[in-house]
């Protein structure tokens, strides 16, 4: 297994607590399309992902990042 697809198997399992409609997760699921995400949803997610990989997500890469995919290469892009 990659580093990526670990990094994405995490993530997945940290949209869980917070994937209310029961969506499916893949790699092209959109956080405020499919998942319906508000705000302040994002933000308590985005500091859940900050505190598994001890990384710093900034405002303006958030802002770029729509899918569960686009965030797993965010991550490794930030681990690396």
């Amino acid at each position: 297994m990659s580093d990526r697809d670990s990094i994405l198997d995490t993530i997945k399992s940290q949209i869980e607590p917070f994937n209310k409609k029961g969506a499916t997760v893949t790699e092209a699921t959109t956080f405020q399309g499919d998942l319906e995400w508000d705000s302040l949803t994002v933000m308590d997610f985005v500091a859940a992902i900050e505190d598994e990989f001890d990384i710093i997500i900034t405002m303006n890469m958030q802002a770029e990042i729509e899918t569960v995919g686009q965030l797993a290469d965010a991550v490794a892009k930030l681990k690396g």
